[in-house]
């Protein structure tokens, strides 16, 4: 096997994405405090094509050098806007028409691998402080949440790997609607 080259990879220019046909997902970061998560979520939101990205509270915006070193650039594809207020964000979303879940275990969540959604939806999903969570006042907001079922000692995954792994899972059935 050889590894294919960058020019290789059919990657869309800036101008490219902002124009492609969105996923109906947002993504909203609730006092998320590491640029260097906050990066990877918009790389990760590029990757699967996310809409937007809400940047709530303590969250930093960009553009900022250390965000920059993981997000290689996605925070200029994928649109994105501050919002003081994280309870705002969700009001916002689920103005437009969004089912809005927080990622977190909490009692009664759906269990990532039995998560279905619905064709013609739009979603969007609420991560949490490192620490903290997702703040219980959000959660309660919330049309339900989902949890990643976890096996070992440790039943709380970074940020930024809880995003690869939730959109991922999203991209993979929104995706299917589309085809």
């Amino acid at each position: 096997m050889r590894k294919l080259k960058i020019t290789e990879l059919n990657r869309l220019t800036v101008d490219e994405f902002k124009q492609a046909d969105k996923l109906p997902l947002a993504v909203v970061l609730d006092e998320v405090r590491s640029l260097h998560n906050v990066g990877s979520v918009f790389r990760t939101s590029d990757a699967f094509l996310v809409d937007r990205i809400y940047l709530c509270g303590i969250t930093a915006t960009p553009p900022h050098p250390e965000m920059h070193k993981t997000a290689l650039g996605a925070e200029d594809t994928v649109a994105w806007k501050y919002v003081k207020n994280t309870l705002d964000a969700v009001r916002e979303l689920h103005n437009e028409g969004f089912t809005v879940l927080a990622i977190e275990q909490v009692e009664g969540s759906t269990m990532l691998d039995k998560l279905q959604l619905e064709a013609n939806k739009k979603y969007a999903i609420v991560m949490g402080n490192e620490v903290k969570g997702v703040q219980q006042e959000v959660v309660n907001a919330c049309d339900g949440c989902i949890e990643i079922p976890q096996y070992g000692t440790k039943h709380s995954l970074n940020v930024s790997v809880t995003a690869g792994i939730i959109l991922w899972e999203f991209a993979n059935k929104l995706m299917a609607f589309k085809h």
